[in-house]
């Protein structure tokens, strides 16, 4: 086997093994180097895992509204041992297919952890060891650093794996805990309280700013503390949680905030407060690459400032999303093969988070539109006025759009409800494409079909809507 390829990708994440299957097919020789799962955190500890939790806990929800759809049934109970394997069971096929397409693209593969150790030449060398032995040195003129993150730890909240948790212990519990804790309200933080609350749990959020889900329009925020509150979530915002007080098997602390303080004690706590990029013991050291917050400082197209080197991915910042990883490890082989790629624009990426309701966003929010100098046109349509949503009866969400008033641009889209997930690619589409209101009225949307809201909320910012 040779020791020199055209490219090194250190991680087997959605950034890593994206960018190992595009070089491979640009005609590159290549090799990935992984510590533990291919997929990374999204496949085997996030995105995919959470998502069947949120499926069994939908269905464990719609079981207890039959009567709304016609149907009765008796002693609805579930296996919660049965829906944590189902999960770790998708993960783990899913990891599987991964390694296959990677055999398949003729990508080497290197079990272990990465180091860069150097150059030789024009070419970087990269060490690999396995449980604290070198088994391997490899080279390469371009090496892609696509680590991922991990959850942040803050003094006072730190997870032990018993009753304070972080993602993996909440994918994975042995009981349903009564009582739950989450401190923090965005993606993750609502995923988990979601999927607690829809399966019974007594849910509480605190959140340290002003309101929850604070990547997202204001309006949309509040549509969904309102739906969370029905829900019987409790969501306590401003808020600053005191150090954790660990029982034998419960946790209980003090929560300030404007409202007042309040002493709660329940079964666990689940942390979900950001995270941190893994940069350490990467022998960046030896290298002009820069560091600022634990993430790699990269450009447009995903160079560092060291020569050769690349990161993409959530060790490379904001936003932390698989699908921005994938888009960067595409884009940064793209360069290194003398193509042309468009470096990403970060506000054509969409948001989606998967509670009930769904939430999903892209580009600028209403505030931030009118912060950056543009004179807008803001278009709603509530789900309550379209048929197809009250026949599934999920009438509860809304679609919000922002348009530049003197171009037409869409400068965003803001969006609450059910199966809003799936829906926002249409205006990510008219994002990168550079569509304007015209064509996007023009646009014949299928009947009857949630979609039809997002015509709906297009026309509400300019001539009305027609069907409220």
């Amino acid at each position: 086997m040779s020791d020199t390829f055209d490219l090194i990708v250190v991680g087997g994440g959605p950034g890593g093994y994206v960018a190992a299957l595009r070089a491979s097919q640009l005609g590159m020789s290549v090799a990935i180097v992984e510590s533990t799962h291919f997929g990374g955190v999204c496949l085997n500890w996030g995105c995919i895992p959470t998502k069947a939790l949120l499926r069994s806990s939908e269905i464990h929800h719609l079981l207890h509204d039959l009567n709304t759809f016609g149907f009765s049934a008796e002693n609805v109970s579930f296996d919660l041992t049965k829906i944590v394997a189902r999960s770790r069971g998708i993960a783990r096929r899913m990891g599987g297919g991964i390694a296959h397409l990677l055999k398949k693209a003729k990508v080497t593969t290197f079990d272990g952890r990465a180091k860069l150790a150097g150059r030789a030449g024009e070419a970087h060398k990269v060490s690999i060891t396995k449980d604290g032995a070198e088994v391997a040195v490899i080279k390469s003129p371009n090496v892609i650093l696509a680590t991922g993150a991990r959850g942040r730890q803050l003094p006072g909240l730190e997870t032990d794996g018993k009753l304070i948790w972080g993602a993996r212990e909440a994918m994975t519990p042995t009981e349903l805990p009564k009582r739950l804790l989450v401190i923090g309200s965005g993606a993750i933080g609502i995923e988990f309280a979601s999927f607690y609350r829809n399966m019974g749990s007594e849910v509480t959020i605190a959140e340290v700013a002003d309101r929850i889900l604070i990547a997202e329009d204001p309006e949309i925020s509040a549509a969904a503390r309102k739906a969370f509150e029905k829900q019987g979530m409790k969501i306590i915002t401003g808020a600053k949680v005191g150090p954790l007080q660990k029982g034998e098997n419960e946790v209980s602390t003090t929560i300030e905030s404007a409202s007042g303080t309040i002493d709660l004690t329940v079964d666990r706590v689940i942390c979900a407060v950001g995270i941190v990029g893994n940069v350490e013991d990467l022998g960046l050291e030896g290298t002009k690459v820069q560091v600022d917050r634990t993430h790699i400082v990269t450009d447009g197209f995903c160079r560092t400032a060291e020569p050769g080197i690349y990161a993409i991915g959530d060790v490379a910042g904001a936003p932390w999303l698989a699908h921005k990883a994938s888009h960067e490890g595409i884009l940064c082989v793209e360069k290194i093969a003398g193509r042309s790629p468009q470096p990403l624009h970060a506000l054509n990426i969409p948001g989606c988070t998967y509670s009930r309701p769904q939430i999903a966003s892209v580009g600028l929010s209403e505030e931030k539109a009118i912060a950056a100098g543009h004179k807008v046109r803001v278009g709603r349509f509530p789900f309550i006025a379209n048929g197809k949503a009250v026949a599934m009866g999920e009438t509860e969400g809304m679609v919000k759009t922002v348009f530049d008033a003197t171009t037409g641009e869409l400068l965003g889209a803001h969006m609450i409800g059910a199966e809003v997930t799936e829906m926002i690619q249409g205006y990510v589409i008219a994002r990168t494409g550079e569509l304007t209101e015209a064509e996007l009225i023009e646009t014949v949307f299928p009947h009857p079909t949630i979609s039809e809201t997002m015509h709906e909320a297009t026309l509400a910012a300019f001539d009305g809507p027609l069907h409220i």
